[in-house]
């Protein structure tokens, strides 16, 4: 390889005679395996000196080599990667490139190396374009990251996103990934999301898009919105599908259901369940549970309750999450016997419930004391297989004991040993406390616990509860 050309050299090949025209003269070229020495120094010096006034002025204080000999692409890529400086690397492929092809990884590296520096920049957008096949994904992608990392303002990264893919001289064609990702990357950051805006619109606006990669664009960006709290923006882009000419899917109504669902505007919502009818767009369960929950949470039990009987009607199928959250509504405020109204009509619509509706709704009948219909549906559940949480047991023994029924206490309490579920220590209390009228007495329920459930009894006999 040569030695580079310094401000000497290039003095010295405009103003032959002077001091640095005899420093230029006195310089030994380093031979390399890819250029010829030349044959003497004057020889060069009148070559140089005959061509200034013809060639530009980047090659006339060139020395004129004669092309480099063909290399392997493998031993350009090690070259290419051994260079500190990029542009170094830049020259050494563009030297090359008239008898080597450059290894895609090659440029991949070079393109990197070169969008990591602003100054650089040009230099990257330049060797892109002069690649021979459109560059792919895995190579664009990281390019314009590597750009939107750079500590600048986002508009050098929309800057170079225009003059790739809208108005440059050949427009590079834009993949659906790229662009995803990118709004992607744009729309994590609260900085930077106005540009993630603002380059959905220019694209939407100025690039054939599917509809298709329109509204999962629009759906990433409403969803964005939405986490951050900005409903507005999220129903501006949900208005702007329509100008668009695209309609919004299930996934749409979904995101902005749950959005305005945790902006407490509930109505909203609602009024979108019924556009999806309107609009024939198959329902989604997880919206209708989005908004019951909401409706439960504002004390809109009535609402609630319309809306999952409207179900039906609508070709969704109310299921046991919808069921359960409507019980769990009316047994926190305090009506649990609208909550059983609802367990009859899931048991009508074929619906099984499962342990936590069993759950809920005997802990909700314990709260308001309704406690022999808690112990209904505990025998019930037992009945059924299913193995209640120890709270369960408690609550309705806690409430057994609290009335003055203490032989059902006892019973639940022997259902419990034989179903291997441990009491909690306040369920032996409570029972031990309603049994024993002196201390004399505590050790005697205990034992005779204890040896019941040893011999396989599942009850306390009447006489030791006297």
């Amino acid at each position: 390889m040569i030695r580079r050309p310094g401000i000497a050299q290039y003095r010295a090949c405009l103003w032959p005679g002077t001091k640095e025209a005899s420093t230029y003269l006195s310089v030994q070229f380093q031979p390399g395996p890819y250029y010829h020495q030349p044959k003497s120094k004057t020889h060069l010096f009148a070559e140089h000196t005959s061509h200034t006034s013809l060639l530009p002025f980047h090659l006339a204080c060139t020395p004129m080599l004669p092309s480099p000999p063909a290399i392997s692409p493998a031993r350009l890529h090690k070259l290419v990667t051994s260079q500190q400086d990029p542009l170094l690397a830049l020259e050494l492929v563009t030297v090359t490139s008239p008898t080597t092809t450059p290894h895609p990884s090659t440029l991949h590296s070079l393109l990197l190396r070169l969008a990591r520096r602003r100054d650089h920049l040009p230099h990257a957008l330049a060797l892109l374009r002069r690649l021979p096949s459109p560059p792919s994904p895995r190579l664009l992608l990281p390019l314009l990251l590597a750009v939107l990392r750079l500590r600048r303002p986002p508009q050098l990264f929309l800057s170079t996103f225009n003059s790739l893919f809208v108005s440059g001289p050949s427009p590079l064609p834009l993949h659906p990934q790229v662009l995803l990702r990118l709004l992607g990357v744009l729309s994590s950051t609260a900085s930077h999301f106005p540009s993630a805006l603002h380059l959905l619109r220019l694209v939407s606006s100025r690039l054939p898009l599917p509809a298709p990669l329109v509204l999962a664009a629009h759906n990433l960006l409403i969803d964005a919105a939405a986490r951050s709290g900005h409903v507005a923006v999220s129903l501006s882009l949900f208005h702007r599908l329509r100008s668009l000419h695209v309609s919004p899917d299930a996934d749409t109504y979904r995101i902005l259901t749950q959005s305005l669902c945790r902006k407490a505007q509930v109505r909203t919502a609602a009024t979108l369940l019924d556009e999806m009818l309107h609009r024939g767009i198959p329902a989604d369960p997880l919206a209708y549970t989005t908004v019951l929950n909401a409706l439960c949470r504002k004390k809109q039990l009535r609402e609630a309750y319309r809306l999952l009987c409207l179900m039906r009607g609508r070709g969704v199928s109310p299921d046991i999450v919808h069921y359960n959250t409507v019980i769990l509504g009316m047994c926190r405020e305090g009506r649990p016997l609208d909550a059983c109204k609802v367990f009859g009509d899931m048991a009508e619509s074929g619906c099984t419930p499962n342990a936590a509706t069993y759950e809920t709704l005997v802990n909700g009948l314990c709260v308001s004391g309704l406690y022999e219909k808690a112990e209904t549906y505990l025998v019930d559940m037992v009945g059924k297989g299913l193995v209640p949480h120890f709270s369960v047991f408690h609550s309705v023994i806690k409430g057994c004991c609290a009335v003055g029924k203490v032989e059902e206490a006892a019973q639940v309490m022997s259902w419990m040993l034989d179903l291997g579920v441990i009491p909690h220590v306040e369920s032996w209390s409570s029972v031990i406390r309603c049994v024993c009228t002196d201390e004399d007495c505590t050790e005697a329920v205990l034992l005779q616990l204890v040896t019941g459930r040893r011999h396989g009894s599942s009850t306390i006999s009447s006489s030791t509860l006297k």
